[in-house]
């Protein structure tokens, strides 16, 4: 790359930012209980499920920014993995 487009990371190597904490795994973990409930009851009743990822991903980052009054991007990453998980149980 030339030095005009160089690329710069949004969160730069030299930054320490948690990235799994207690608050992003129980939110998780939550959201996931969460998914595998309503697929779980949409799968029995009608027939269907339905994708986990981008509710989880929104709801993550709702509930870290918006309540929580954080700005991780990382925290919120990590929420939206294990909420995601619930999914495929």
């Amino acid at each position: 790359m030339n030095e005009k487009n160089e690329f710069k990371p949004y969160i730069p190597a030299e930054r320490i930012t948690p990235e799994i904490t207690v608050t992003s795994i129980i939110m998780g973990i939550l959201l996931a209980v969460d998914s595998v409930a309503a697929n779980a009851y949409l799968g029995l009743r009608v027939g269907l499920t339905v994708s986990a990822s981008i509710p989880a991903a929104v709801i993550a980052m709702g509930v870290i920014r918006i309540i929580m009054r954080k700005n991780s991007i990382l925290e919120s990453n990590i929420v939206q993995t294990i909420g995601s998980a619930g999914e495929s149980l």
